[in-house]
């Protein structure tokens, strides 16, 4: 049995990507693969390519022939260079990381203006902010039955305050009322 390393491919019209398997040679293009050893995606710049190399090196050192893609890919990786003995290949070309939007905007603005003023943005919350603006939350939700306390404590005295104040205004009225009746009986 023919054993191939090639490209299977994955992705949708005009935006391939493709995996690097080991398949018998007799298998179509995206049939079953014995194993998948790698991924390479031409369309991004510079193009991604991951090979595990000691798999590599494995079906390499049993027989298994690449297919000129590969091949090309193997070299571009250093694995067909490490095959063979040779020397490694530069390193390849990694993309960049992306830029924080805040960043670019803020870059932006003091470009506009000479000098930076104020910040533009707020930067995103990270997990520890969260756990924290979560346990503010739960001291929120406690703080209104907190300051209830307080008011209900404040009415208290304003009841009892009153309270006399009531009777006072209750305690003249009971006594004309009595003066009253006690008139009528001297009449």
């Amino acid at each position: 049995m023919a054993v191939k390393i090639r490209l299977k491919r994955i992705g949708k019209k005009r935006a391939p990507h493709y995996r690097i398997v080991v398949m018998d040679a007799r298998t179509k293009r995206d049939g079953r693969a014995i194993e998948e050893i790698g991924k390479y995606n031409p369309k991004t710049e510079p193009s991604f390519i991951h090979v595990e190399s000691d798999r590599a090196q494995y079906w390499l050192g049993v027989g298994a022939q690449p297919t000129e893609a590969v091949e090309a890919i193997f070299k571009a990786s250093g694995d067909w260079q490490k095959f063979r003995g040779e020397d490694a290949p530069a390193p390849l070309r990694v993309k960049e990381p992306k830029r924080d939007k805040q960043e670019i905007f803020n870059e932006a603005l003091a470009e506009a203006h000479g000098t930076l003023k104020t910040e533009a943005v707020t930067a995103k919350k990270t997990a520890a902010k969260k756990t924290a603006a979560k346990s503010d939350d739960t001291a929120k939700d406690d703080a209104p039955k907190a300051a209830e306390e307080p008011k209900k404590a404040a009415e208290e005295p304003k009841k009892a305050a009153e309270a006399p104040k009531a009777e006072a205004a209750e305690a003249p009225a009971e006594a004309a009322a009595e003066a009253a009746p006690a008139d009528d009986a001297k009449a």
